[in-house]
């Protein structure tokens, strides 16, 4: 008999433990998750427009659009952003500026998706003929990195160009106008502008190549992903999900863009082809983010760029080669693609 009253009282505390752990760990979720994204078509776009997101993170997701990276950093530095993506021009600056986030992602690397456009009948056909030409490009983004990159490879003094700060849609509307001799600027805006008797002089893709690499790059709160580490594991392997359907069935993810930007899944494509996309379990080698033990080469990538925006002061110092490293989080993804 107290044998028995025994056992039920064991059981009581048991199952009551568990009840308390599960409603401890039903409550380790946040109401919702705030992601910044931008119109690239990339893995993220991918999954938004499928719905694998919520799915897997099993939270509700509040998606916010920007036009560049350096409004990203300004919704994080805030507090408004848990998650978001930026181009490696704002996320050196970010850094340097000790913003509290991590780089846990490669979205891609940029090919032909950003170049250098110029107005047709202008007598541009090198970027050595930009010197008195109006040229815009967002400040603080990768394009704007890559511009300024140009301009010291061609040997153009910065001060002979008129350089005007413009996001993409207003750039757009500005070379609609006639007020603008070229850009540097990134599809679908690339696109719209060589449309309107537009051509391209120079890639990002050939700007790599002499040095000067961009890419966009996912980074995460520390605070948030600190508390919610489970949650960007699962955001990571939705990420490494998209790129596997690129990879695999193009068509599928390009469909998917489609939809989500409103264009036809031939131009959907054909902008996802201009990009290099890297998979998961690559991007944790050493040409990329590399391994908690060992940063890959990507550390470096980000020093660099902060070097040159301090030579160009667009920022006012760049801390060491450790302090990017260190930004680096690799833990994430690890395990996301174990």
């Amino acid at each position: 008999m107290g044998r028995g009253r025994w056992l039920i009282g064991m059981a009581i505390v048991v199952f009551g433990g568990v009840a308390l752990v599960s409603g401890l760990w039903a409550q380790a979720k946040p109401g919702q998750v705030t992601i910044g994204y931008q119109v690239i078509p990339n893995a993220e776009i991918v999954g938004k427009q499928l719905g694998w997101f919520e799915k897997e993170m099993g939270v509700k997701i509040s998606w916010k659009q920007f036009d560049s990276g350096r409004d990203v950093n300004t919704a994080i530095a805030s507090g408004g952003l848990d998650m978001g993506l930026v181009g490696t021009s704002p996320a050196a600056a970010g850094i340097a500026r000790g913003l509290p986030y991590e780089v846990v992602w490669i979205h891609d690397l940029e090919g032909e998706n950003e170049s250098l456009v110029v107005k047709k009948g202008k007598g541009i056909k090198a970027v050595g003929d930009l010197v008195g030409k109006k040229v815009a490009t967002p400040f603080g983004s990768t394009t704007h990195y890559s511009l300024l990159g140009a301009l010291k490879v061609f040997k153009v003094e910065p001060a002979k160009v008129k350089i005007l700060d413009m996001q993409p849609p207003d750039m757009l509307a500005a070379w609609q106008r006639g007020d603008l001799d070229a850009g540097y600027v990134w599809e679908p805006t690339l696109k719209k502008m060589v449309d309107a008797d537009g051509e391209i002089v120079l890639t990002s893709r050939q700007m790599a190549d002499k040095g000067y690499l961009t890419g966009d790059v996912a980074v995460v709160r520390k605070a948030f992903a600190e508390k919610y580490p489970d949650l960007v594991v699962k955001y990571l392997q939705v990420q490494a999900k998209g790129v596997d359907l690129w990879m695999k069935n193009p068509k599928d993810a390009a469909a998917a863009v489609a939809k989500a930007f409103s264009i036809s899944p031939e131009e959907a494509e054909r902008e996802m082809r201009t990009l290099v996309w890297v998979a998961g379990r690559e991007q944790l080698s050493d040409p990329y983010l590399g391994t908690s033990a060992k940063r890959g080469k990507f550390a470096k990538v980000l020093k660099d760029t902060a070097d040159f925006l301090v030579s160009q002061k667009t920022i006012k110092s760049a801390p060491t080669q450790a302090a990017f490293e260190k930004a680096i989080n690799p833990s994430y993804l690890e395990k996301a693609v174990r």
